[in-house]
């Protein structure tokens, strides 16, 4: 675990929360945790290469762009082809996560993805193309109903 300082953290915070729709999204959060411009893109930069930032990117309204299709779908793949097929499946520009999970007595799979597109056809040719690349009969997708929330987690920095 890295211990992070006062500034990192009210950095992480403010982060968390979503940059401010700004020319200067930097400096508005400099300004409202007391820092400046430079301090925070100083600190981003640093938590970047502490790879406690990964990546950053954009929460879409899917359905206010014609994405209606969302699902999850759960394979069993053995544990020697996890990797690979973890490792394919991630990069496609269609799925937004990726997992790896115990597998339980009365529920036995182990990968997890979520999976984008405009509609359940669209979904479901998509989910046929990475079953019949790799050979994987045995998956079971769970299309979303209905979305209650969408937003980041919240931690206890």
């Amino acid at each position: 675990m890295i211990n992070l300082s006062e500034k990192e953290k009210k950095v992480l915070k403010a982060l968390l929360e979503g940059l401010p729709i700004s020319k200067r999204p930097f400096l508005e959060i400099g300004k409202n945790i007391g820092i400046t411009e430079k301090e925070v893109l100083e600190i981003i930069k640093n938590l970047v290469e502490k790879k406690i930032i990964r990546r950053f990117g954009v929460t879409l309204r899917q359905n206010l762009v014609g994405f209606k299709g969302n699902a999850m779908v759960v394979w069993k793949i053995s544990d020697e082809k996890i990797e690979e097929i973890g490792n394919y499946i991630s990069k496609l520009p269609y799925i937004s996560h990726c997992y790896v999970r115990k597998t339980h007595k009365d529920w036995d799979y182990n990968f997890y993805i979520m999976i984008h597109g405009k509609n359940k056809k669209e979904i479901n040719k998509k989910i046929k193309e990475i079953s019949e690349k790799f050979g994987i009969s045995d998956y079971k997708i769970l299309f979303t109903k209905k979305e209650i929330v969408r937003k980041h987690a919240s931690y206890n920095l």
